[in-house]
């Protein structure tokens, strides 16, 4: 009985994450599709003509999956951080937490509605740029990699903001002065051959660096960086981070 009721009650968190995020879809899943629009059809379709190709692509096919990953990392983060915080300021946590569930049973309902999320979003991203350019997914399989474990792993960013955050503007500070330079430095919109010595030594530096070049190498077959330190960097990323989030919470944070 009790595990059939913990069964339950993961499915109806899992179930209320997605829920709160569709009921508002006007605010979380078309923002970053008409956004992501506009970024294709400035940068790619028309400013992009005017640059060479790019690892022997163009410009707009080499944009797309950085702007896919972009907003994949944006979803995760942004519903994760908002959901627990704001369970956290209303006080109705408190009911998640009298429930049977285990701390890693409300972690993974919480970072399952992240993942629908920010796949949902990029699902968008992709639909949006099919109306500029076609291609075939070259490797769907390793596409799917990270776009899973990117999305758990920025879940997990958020849920670490919004248990250390005592306010919401802490939640939008962590977006503006980390996630978003991360993002913009970590070859979204340029290749490594496109920059001074300078900003490839950031770039590399820069863990998104290697989640943008994988997904990249996923859809268009071409990556700045090697596939298998891609794919090693991103599951330590989610590892390391998750495991931080069990030891937080079973240490009572």
């Amino acid at each position: 009985m009790e595990q059939y009721s913990r069964v339950e009650g993961f499915k109806a968190l899992v179930g209320r994450e997605i829920q709160r995020f569709m009921s508002v879809f006007a605010q979380t899943i078309l923002p970053p599709v008409v956004s992501s629009f506009l970024y294709i059809f400035i940068f790619g379709f028309s400013i992009g003509r005017s640059l060479q190709n790019v690892g022997g692509v163009s410009y707009l096919e080499f944009l797309i999956p950085g702007l896919v990953m972009m907003y994949l990392i944006e979803g995760s983060y942004g519903n994760t951080s908002s959901s627990l915080f704001i369970s956290r300021w209303a006080g109705h946590i408190q009911e998640i937490l009298v429930t049977p569930l285990s701390y890693l049973e409300m972690v993974m309902a919480i970072l399952i509605g992240g993942l629908v999320r920010s796949v949902l979003t990029g699902l968008g991203v992709y639909l949006v740029s099919l109306i500029f350019i076609r291609f075939p997914i070259e490797y769907p399989w390793i596409a799917l990699y990270f776009i899973v474990f990117v999305s758990l792993g920025f879940s997990s960013v958020g849920i670490l903001v919004a248990l250390f955050s005592e306010e919401f503007e802490h939640i939008s500070m962590w977006t503006t002065f980390v996630v978003g330079p991360l993002i913009f430095f970590g070859g979204v919109f340029h290749s490594l051959d496109m920059v001074p010595h300078l900003l490839k030594v950031i770039t590399v530096l820069n863990p998104i660096f290697y989640m943008v070049n994988g997904l990249r190498y996923g859809m268009i077959g071409i990556t700045d960086a090697d596939i298998y330190l891609c794919m090693a960097v991103v599951f330590v990323f989610f590892a390391v981070l998750f495991s931080f989030i069990r030891l937080s919470l079973q240490k009572g944070v």
